[in-house]
């Protein structure tokens, strides 16, 4: 039997058909009923070598410790706990209904090269960051840090998994990260300075959690990873399906979004009073609440955070939002906004930097494309 050369070759024990009649990959928004979702992983985390792509969004207590640790496993009891909260999570979510994945686990700290410099790797912690769904396509990102480099490798067997089921899969060109890539001359601007970003525009680069999701409206921000001709990049890529919104923010050392503006619902916004002191334009007309002071204790350990990753909740429709156990301001705030609280103990993955949106991501929502803004 001749073979057809244009069918790719089955492999990972599934078999490719060539029928595609429905994507498994659709998700037009961060509030339709949450059907299928990747959760992240802590095995293996590492800190990451160090680069100056770090000190511009690391917290100041940090920057000794990702220094003196960098290539070497986050302490032990840190990722253990952590785990424990994730696979609390996982429960969670299956027993709401939704179909969960996980990424597979790769080495952290075997070193790779290419042309021009050496790293070794972080984390698959957060697939909110190195993957955007977009409808029925799911996007690897050009990431701006070296020790991300390779990272996208731990959801390739998911990506085949769900490109051979009919999703459309791509990818953003893969980025050199050469010196130019980053301003050689980077100096802190302080919490009152205006914003300097250590990324330049030699390349694109970005990081999916820069980017929310309104239907056919797309919120995003540049950042210490994501810089304008990665937003424009995506922007051509998506085409005129989509509008892309660049919004900028109270912020000095922005990167990723989702502790800044969260859209819970149609016409229901989130927003960090700090970093947001005026609502956008676009969200007119909108019920915009302010999100209660974060109440993490000085004492716990953020290694690549600040305490409004409080912010950072996940939603399972309209109505039920996923919140920290322990985060009892933010849970009677969204009581009082009209949502209904389905409380998981995160704060120990917290310490990882990130929470419930950075540790997901919604492969499939049960909606369709729709104009809110």
């Amino acid at each position: 039997m001749k073979s057809d050369a244009s069918m790719p070759p089955a492999s990972d024990g599934l078999c490719w058909t060539g029928e595609q009649p429905g994507s498994p990959v659709s998700s037009y928004t961060e509030w339709d009923p949450l059907e299928e979702v990747i959760v992240g992983i802590v095995d293996g985390a590492s800190f990451p070598t160090w680069h100056m792509a770090l000190p511009p969004v690391l917290p100041g207590n940090q920057l000794g410790t990702f220094r003196r640790q960098a290539g070497r496993p986050f302490p032990a009891d840190r990722i253990a706990a952590a785990h424990a909260e994730l696979e609390e999570l996982v429960r969670i979510l299956e027993g709401e209904g939704v179909t969960v994945r996980r990424p597979e686990a790769i080495p952290q700290r075997t070193p790779y090269s290419t042309l021009d410099w050496t790293s070794t790797g972080m984390y698959a912690a957060m697939p909110r960051d190195t993957l955007l769904v977009v409808g029925d396509e799911i996007i690897e990102c050009p990431m701006a840090w070296r020790s991300r480099y390779y990272e996208n490798l731990a959801y390739r067997p998911l990506l085949k998994e769900y490109f051979r089921g009919g999703a459309k899969w791509s990818a953003g060109p893969k980025p050199e990260l050469t010196d130019d890539q980053f301003d050689q001359d980077w100096v802190d601007p302080g919490e009152q300075g205006p914003p300097r970003l250590v990324v330049t525009e030699f390349e694109p680069t970005f990081d999916a959690a820069d980017f929310v999701r309104c239907g056919r409206d797309i919120i995003a921000q540049k950042s210490n990873v994501t810089n304008e001709f990665g937003i424009e990049w995506l922007r051509r890529h998506l085409g005129d399906e989509y509008r892309v919104h660049v919004l900028e923010f109270h912020d000095t050392h922005p990167m990723h979004i989702d502790a800044t503006i969260a859209p819970m619902a149609p016409g229901k916004l989130l927003v960090n009073p700090e970093r947001v002191t005026a609502v956008p334009e676009i969200f007119k007309g909108w019920d915009v609440m302010a999100a209660p002071a974060p109440v993490i204790p000085d004492s716990h350990p953020l290694y690549m955070t600040s305490k409004w990753i409080n912010m950072n909740i996940l939603m399972l429709d309209e109505q039920r939002v996923i919140v920290e156990r322990q985060d009892e301001p933010m849970i009677d705030a969204m009581k009082n906004f009209g949502f209904t609280p389905v409380l998981c103990d995160f704060r120990n993955f917290n310490s990882f930097g990130g929470s419930f949106h950075c540790a997901t991501l919604d492969v499939r929502r049960r909606g369709t494309l729709e104009t809110y803004l």
